[in-house]
């Protein structure tokens, strides 16, 4: 349970940054998924906490950089 209430605050910390709504969304999307990913890749070898965070950053970066990517096209700056 503390895996998932820190991925959903850190996702929610990281898409504040984000610039338009789809880079938002993506930011947060992408936290949660990277979380879930790399809590479970992360729990195979015993740091399951470990995984999501660094699965949660990458995501929301990732996101993120995708979200702010489809703004720029739809020209949200």
């Amino acid at each position: 349970m503390k895996h998932i209430i820190l991925s959903i605050l850190t996702a929610v910390s990281i898409s504040s940054c984000a610039t338009g709504p789809a880079a938002q969304q993506g930011a947060v999307i992408g936290g949660l998924g990277g979380a879930a990913v790399g809590g479970i890749i992360g729990s195979q070898s015993g740091r399951g906490l470990e995984g999501a965070l660094i699965g949660g950053a990458l995501g929301a970066a990732g996101g993120n950089a995708i979200g702010n990517s489809r703004d720029r096209q739809r020209r949200y700056y």
